[in-house]
C-alpha cells in the first residue's frame, strides 16, 4: 500500500515493535519515525542497557528472536555461563550477540555521544530505514513502589518477575528531561499523516514518553490525527503485566481503561474485535478490528487498518 506523508509512532518494546514493523512495511522508506521509551533503561555490569530501543532495532533489522520477541535470533549464552561461574549477577541475561550492542552503546556514550546519535549509528549500521528516536537524550527512569519499597524498574520486572503488587509509579528525572528536538520536529512536520500510539503498556512504556515536559503539548498541537491501538484484548494483555498493573493502580483493565489514559490526546482508537461492543460506549471515536499480531501478515494488516483509519479521521479534521 503506497502512502504519502510521514508517520510518528510511540512505542515500548515487544507489542509496539510488532506494529512498528508493520508500519515500516506499509510506508515508503524513511517515512516512519518511532519514538522509543527510555524509562526501562538502566546500568548493568557497567553497561548502558536500553531494552525497548534494542527490541525496536532488532525487530526492524529482522534480527529479533521470533519466539521471545526480544533479544537476537540464534543467540548464544557463553558470557552468561562464564559470569554465573564466577558468581556474578545472572538475573538479567545478556546474550553474546546482544552484549555487543550494550558495549558499543556504553563506549559511545562515554565519548560524549548522545543516546539519539548512538541509536542512529546503530540503525545505519544495520540498514534500518526507519528513524528510531529516544523520547529524550536525558535520563528518565521508571521506578516501581511495592510492599517492599521502591524498586528500579528492571529489578521489579525481571528480578522479581513483575510478581510484586504495584502501589505507585514514578519517573525519576522526568521533570528535568527535555524532549528530543527531532521528536518535536517530527510531530510538527507539515506532511505528518498520523501519530500512532502503539499497543504498548500505557503505564510503563508510553507514560515515560508522555511525562517528558512538552511531549503532551506537542502531541495535542500536531495537526495530524492521533490514533492509539489498545494493548488489551478482552481485558487481557497479549504479553506482559499491563492488565495486572492497571488493576493494581486502581484502574480498569479494559480497552476503555486504556483509552481513558489517552483521552485528552486521541482523535481515534483501535480496539480488538473481541471488544467490539465497546465501540459506541467510548468517549473517543473508535473502530474494531483484529489486533492480535501473531504473524508478519498480521502486523502488516493491522498497520494498514490503522493508516486507513487515520486517513479517514484526517479528512474529517480538514
Amino acid at each position: 500500500m503506497a502512502a504519502t506523508g510521514t508517520v510518528v509512532a510511540l512505542s515500548g518494546g515487544i507489542g509496539g515493535a510488532k506494529l512498528a514493523l508493520g508500519l515500516s512495511r506499509k510506508l515508503p522508506p524513511g517515512c516512519l519515525t518511532v519514538v522509543a521509551n527510555v524509562g526501562d533503561d538502566f546500568s548493568h555490569l557497567g553497561l548502558h542497557v536500553s531494552p525497548d530501543i534494542d527490541t525496536l532495532v532488532y525487530t526492524l533489522a529482522g534480527l529479533a528472536d521470533p519466539q521471545q520477541g526480544w533479544g537476537r535470533a540464534g543467540e548464544t549464552w557463553s558470557f552468561m555461563s562464564a559470569l554465573a561461574g564466577l558468581g556474578g549477577p545472572a538475573w538479567f541475561r545478556l546474550g553474546d550477540g546482544d552484549l555487543a550492542m550494550h558495549v558499543m552503546r556504553t563506549h559511545r556514550l562515554a565519548q560524549g555521544v548522545p543516546l539519539s546519535q548512538v541509536t542512529a549509528e546503530m540503525c545505519a549500521s544495520l540498514r534500518i530505514a526507519t528513524r528510531i528516536l529516544p523520547a529524550s537524550d536525558d535520563p528518565v527512569r521508571t521506578r516501581v513502589k511495592t510492599d517492599q519499597g521502591w524498586l528500579d524498574f528492571q529489578d521489579w520486572f525481571v528480578g522479581h518477575r513483575a510478581a510484586l503488587t504495584v502501589r505507585e509509579l514514578a519517573f525519576a528525572g522526568a521533570e528535568q528531561a527535555r524532549p528530543l528536538p527531532a521528536v518535536l520536529e517530527a510531530l510538527a512536520a507539515p506532511d505528518l499523516r498520523a501519530v500512532v500510539i502503539c499497543p504498548s503498556n500505557p503505564l510503563i512504556s508510553i507514560e515515560p514518553i508522555l511525562v517528558v515536559p512538552g511531549m503532551r503539548e506537542a502531541l495535542a498541537a500536531c495537526r495530524a490525527p492521533v490514533v492509539a491501538v489498545s494493548p488489551l484484548i478482552g481485558g487481557r494483555a497479549v504479553k506482559g503485566p499491563t492488565a495486572a498493573m492497571m488493576t493494581d493502580l486502581g484502574g480498569v483493565a479494559t480497552a476503555a481503561g486504556v483509552a481513558a489514559r489517552y483521552r485528552d490526546l486521541l482523535d481515534g482508537y483501535v480496539i480488538d474485535e473481541a471488544d467490539r461492543a465497546m465501540v459506541n460506549e467510548l468517549d473517543v471515536p473508535a473502530i474494531a478490528t483484529r489486533t492480535l499480531m501473531l504473524t508478519l501478515a498480521d502486523r502488516e494488516r493491522l498497520a494498514e487498518a490503522v493508516l486507513a483509519y487515520a486517513g479517514r479521521l484526517r479528512e474529517t479534521m480538514r
